[in-house]
């Protein structure tokens, strides 16, 4: 078996933001990685379009263990690149997360948290491989083209959407989740609130004004809590516009976890979603804006088709 066979392919994309301090967090992970006896080699992304690139690049210089040290959507980009190889070479590849983002909620699905880095690499070095499940939008692009794009925790569509971009957005300048939570949700007074949409979820069809709605493949940032990304569904929940004493109580729920409790929730479990209609609605996937899609755009999901490294 070659080296880099048995040594880690470390993929580390870098924090940003005004609190942020990249070069003693990668200290911190070497010294736990040597404190392990873990061999690896590790390249660093310069910015999000190149994290394609280098997992490509680990790929084709034959590692069979390939860590992203960063948060949702370095591990949306990475899943995308290894999705692009045929089954047979991607059952020789398992993946893993140490938490390093600006948002890790995939992560903290498998109790990762980012605080708790030596116990992270522990379960990553007991390499524990389960095959997950992954969704997938299929979309036509601005440009005419027919598109897909997979993503591991969840699709929002609509309010919450623009309010994760804001998240991530003001979580670079406060470097807090929970002041970024609530700025995020103070500047969504000055947002648009319903959108006209159309879709259909198994033998129901919506079509009518709609908040939000999210496309679960893993707890989708607390809106799909009851999902989990290895029994060959989605979970999906479609918020009506409430009223603004119901948006508050709302949002009191959706802090304390029990988001499917509230009246203007309708949770939804399927294998396919078909939005035929989402008026100027932003789409997110993964906790990262997409490209709006043009037209109609359906959401399913590919059952155990990549192999995850989860906590022992």
């Amino acid at each position: 078996m070659s080296e880099a066979n048995t040594k880690w392919g470390i993929l580390y994309c870098p924090k940003s933001g005004i609190w942020s301090s990249p070069a003693k967090r990668w200290e911190r992970i070497e010294k736990c990685l040597k404190a392990e006896g873990i061999a690896y080699d590790h390249v660093q992304s310069e910015n999000a379009g190149s994290v394609d690139r280098l997992v490509k690049m680990l790929v084709a210089n034959g590692y069979k263990t390939i860590v992203i040290v960063g948060g949702d959507s370095a591990l949306n980009d990475a899943v995308n690149c290894l999705m692009q190889f045929d089954q047979q070479k991607r059952s020789d590849i398992a993946l893993g997360v140490i938490p390093n983002g600006v948002m890790n909620d995939f992560a903290l699905f498998w109790n990762l948290k980012e605080d708790e880095l030596e116990q992270n690499i522990k379960w990553l070095k007991a390499r524990r491989v389960r095959k997950i499940d992954l969704g997938c939008i299929r979309y036509t692009s601005n440009k005419g083209e027919k598109c897909r794009r997979y993503f591991l925790n969840c699709i929002n569509i609509g309010l919450i959407a623009t309010i994760m971009n804001l998240r991530r957005q003001t979580r670079h300048y406060f470097g807090s989740r929970t002041l970024s939570f609530f700025s995020s949700f103070m500047l969504m007074i000055f947002q648009r609130l319903d959108y006209r949409m159309h879709l259909k979820i198994n033998t129901d069809e919506i079509n009518r004004k709609v908040m939000t709605v999210c496309i679960g493949n893993a707890r989708g940032y607390g809106q799909t809590p009851n999902a989990v990304p290895y029994n060959g569904w989605l979970d999906v929940s479609v918020v009506y516009h409430p009223q603004m004493t119901q948006l508050f109580e709302g949002i009191y729920l959706f802090v304390r976890g029990k988001f499917l409790n509230h009246r203007s929730v309708h949770p939804y479990r399927t294998k396919k979603v078909e939005v035929l209609r989402a008026d100027r609605a932003m789409v997110g996937i993964d906790g990262r804006m997409m490209n709006t899609p043009v037209g109609e755009f359906s959401v399913s999901v590919e059952q155990e088709v990549l192999n995850f490294l989860v906590p022992s």
